[in-house]
């Protein structure tokens, strides 16, 4: 070869490296988050084919600051409770040991109930918890200066610190509480516990309402924080109801054997006539809730985790024989209980409609190279604002290109299930706050625009969120002053 033109060759060799190199620095550059940063100085609004609301800015200058979104109602609260954050050795019954975070000293938390319409005031206190803490009231759409979002609704509360919530409980049913900074391993650690809203009169006489709280502590699956059986006397005859919260970041697979059954509620709302079934298995979503109800025969129940020691055992006597597992059919949300009329359905006219294309790809994350979680192609911050007006009726189409499963969840807002993979909804109307969303898997929602503020969006497989799997739904017109990172130490993940 000649050597005028082994020359060149290694010329624009040595150009294309330096144009790849260039190329990945400036990416690597432009992907580092600074030290502290508002959340919506970030990403691409979008506005889902509606008008272009004329005060929008997305961030500073806003006519509403969130911290205004507070519960209208002042005087005294009809339930009030504190919670204290503190680190604490949690027990096991298998006398495993775990260092944990815990509310008042244990996980789950205390389980706390109220009344339908009650005003509800919380004070969370900060012991010792150095990252610091704060209370998302998961499923419940509260105000949005109530929401707990370290960073976008509220500072992170720091060790000798705490913090006020107050909203009025309108919704009924199951929900569950957690903290919202650091919560890929704060929540993982121990940072939960049930949250239920009953009706205002009092549930019929003898009935059985119980929590179900399932929860991974670092490879032992437990319930209500025990990872063995637990027995409870029952009477039959006796109507019972069985609240299944799922704290952790993947799907929880739970068998009831002994009797027949009905699914009378997901995320807080309740099903159109649910049938009775059996011999069914129940795969609740990352954050998700199912309740459960039946009236309890004369021989035991047993609601357990598959493959697992942590079970809840109900019999008349408290001690009766368990029924083997049978395993069984999935229960099928989209084709259960029957179908009645919605305040809006896939025939409605929407106005704004939007895409959220779950994906991956290489690229950088906050600097850090690796394959990293997509939304509608972009790594975090890259990712979409969903920017609606109050009033608005949102359609959101989500679809995931990934080979995991994704538990997506909307703060403030329960969407209806149109349509999952081309086919419509064909049971009961359901009502959902965290959506198990499958590789693979197209569904249709729809919400309407109801609740001001600037909400989360994202999965509720805590890693994947850390990971950057979330963005925000921003009201026009509303602004948040907080700041992620930096001397607040916000990290709402």
């Amino acid at each position: 070869m000649p050597a005028t033109l082994l020359k060149l060759l290694v010329a624009v060799g040595t150009l294309l490296v330096v144009a790849v190199v260039g190329v990945l620095g400036w990416a690597w550059w432009n992907s580092r988050l600074p030290e502290t940063y508002n959340v919506m100085d970030y990403g691409a609004h979008e506005y889902g084919g509606g008008t272009v609301p004329g005060e929008h800015t997305g961030h500073h200058g806003g006519a509403l600051d969130v911290a205004q979104l507070k519960e209208a109602k002042q005087g005294p609260a009809d339930s009030r409770f504190t919670l204290t954050a503190r680190k604490a050795t949690i027990k096991l019954a298998s006398g495993r040991a775990i260092d944990g975070l815990t509310f008042d000293g244990q996980s789950p938390g205390p389980e706390l109930r109220v009344r339908q319409g009650e005003l509800v005031e919380v004070t969370l206190k900060n012991e010792d918890v150095e990252q610091g803490v704060s209370i998302h009231w998961h499923g419940v759409d509260v105000p949005n200066a109530e929401d707990g979002v370290a960073g976008v609704t509220q500072d992170a509360v720091m060790p000798g610190g705490s913090y006020t919530y107050r909203f009025r409980a309108k919704q009924l049913g199951t929900f569950w509480y957690h903290t919202h900074q650091a919560s890929s391993k704060e929540v993982r650690r121990g940072l939960f516990g049930a949250f239920v809203i009953e009706p205002a009169a009092d549930r019929p006489a003898g009935a059985v309402d119980l929590v179900a709280v399932a929860h991974d502590f670092d490879g032992t699956p437990t319930l209500n924080g025990n990872d063995g059986l637990t027995k409870q006397q029952v009477a039959a005859g006796t109507p019972v109801r069985l609240r299944l919260i799922n704290t952790d970041n993947t799907p929880q697979r739970f068998t009831l054997e002994g009797t027949l059954f009905r699914v009378v509620a997901i995320d807080g709302t309740d099903l159109n006539e649910p049938q009775p079934i059996e011999n069914t298995t129940v795969n609740v979503p990352g954050g998700g809730r199912y309740d459960v109800a039946f009236t309890m025969p004369p021989s035991a129940v047993e609601l357990g985790i598959p493959d697992y020691a942590a079970a809840l055992a109900l019999s008349p006597d408290g001690q009766g024989d368990l029924p083997p597992p049978t395993g069984g059919t999935e229960f099928d949300p989209a084709a259960y209980g029957r179908p009645t009329k919605t305040p809006f359905d896939a025939s409605s006219r929407f106005d704004r409609q939007f895409v959220f294309d779950i994906g991956r790809k290489p690229g950088f994350l906050d600097g850090r190279p690796g394959m990293h979680w997509t939304i509608n192609g972009g790594i975090y911050p890259d990712v979409p604002v969903f920017v609606v007006e109050q009033g608005d009726l949102v359609k959101v189409t989500i679809t995931n290109d990934t080979k995991s499963v994704h538990p997506m969840h909307l703060h403030g807002h329960h969407a209806l299930v149109l349509s999952r993979n081309g086919e419509a909804v064909s049971g009961s109307p359901w009502w959902t706050d965290t959506l198990d969303v499958e590789p693979n898997d197209r569904y249709e929602l729809a919400f309407r625009a109801d609740n001001p503020g600037i909400w989360m969006d994202h999965c509720h497989n805590l890693k994947h969120a850390a990971e950057g799997l979330t963005m925000h739904v921003a009201y026009a017109g509303v602004e948040t002053p907080l700041r992620v990172g930096g001397r607040a130490h916000n990290h709402p993940e």
